[in-house]
């Protein structure tokens, strides 16, 4: 089962990177960078998964000779600000892509050759 959440994962990368080598639409980049952001979001969280494992929470200490079988809550944790920093920069390529429509009135990536330093 984990095998097949990676490989969708890594399906999700591939499209998102394919769509924005390939595509000259503004919007359709910004959708690609966010699939591309959300198959590594799921290869993260496929990667910290363990089988049979219980969640990190211990209501007393284990026994030095005893490992409990449990989850690292690492990656959920980093999957979880990688979201939260995704969204942020997705809200902020489509204010990008809003102001540019406004002032060219196209979406069209070629259309954009004006360089201001």
């Amino acid at each position: 089962m984990v095998q097949v959440i990676l490989i969708i994962g890594l399906m999700l990368m591939l499209l998102g990177v394919y769509g924005f080598m390939q595509s000259k639409n503004l919007l359709k980049i910004v959708i690609a960078f966010t699939l591309f952001n959300t198959g590594i979001n799921i290869i993260m969280v496929s990667v910290g998964y363990l089988a049979d494992a219980k969640a990190p929470i211990l209501d007393k200490l284990p026994d030095l000779n005893e490992i409990p079988n449990m989850v690292d809550p690492v990656p959920q944790a980093m999957v979880l600000t990688a979201i939260v920093i995704g969204l942020g920069v997705t809200a902020l390529m489509l204010s990008y892509v809003l102001k540019l429509h406004q002032e060219k009135r196209s979406l069209d990536i070629n259309n954009f050759k004006d360089l201001k330093w």
